[in-house]
């Protein structure tokens, strides 16, 4: 089993910045996606950035530019940094891990931008 436990989450004004993170314990197997999903009241589950072990990246295209997803594979983390943030960024923020055909998530955390 996988587990996931995101930090970083909270309350900033627009145009501010924060930096999520999460880190996955269990059982890690080399070749993975780690990324950041979020979903807002009302509104399905979208993927904001993901990263593969190898570094590649994809990231949607209303946060391109602005986040940027970073990872460390010896210490099986995850960070989004978020920057230049806008109020329809508000959501609750998920930390994924894709592994051999399984999706596991994190509990979430949230992000609030004010305007």
């Amino acid at each position: 089993q996988v587990q996931l436990v995101e930090s970083g989450g909270g309350l900033v004004q627009a145009g501010g910045s924060l930096r999520l993170s999460c880190v996955a314990s269990g059982t890690i197997f080399g070749f993975n996606t780690m990324g950041w999903y979020r979903q807002a009241p009302g509104k399905q589950r979208e993927l904001v950035a993901v990263i593969a072990s190898g570094g590649s990246t994809n990231y949607a295209d209303s946060v391109k530019g602005r986040f940027t997803i970073s990872r460390d594979n010896a210490k099986n983390t995850v960070d989004l940094q978020m920057n230049s943030l806008k109020p329809e960024d508000t959501a609750v923020y998920f930390c994924n891990l894709y592994q051999r055909k399984a999706d596991y998530w994190g509990q979430g955390t949230q992000v609030t931008v004010s305007s």
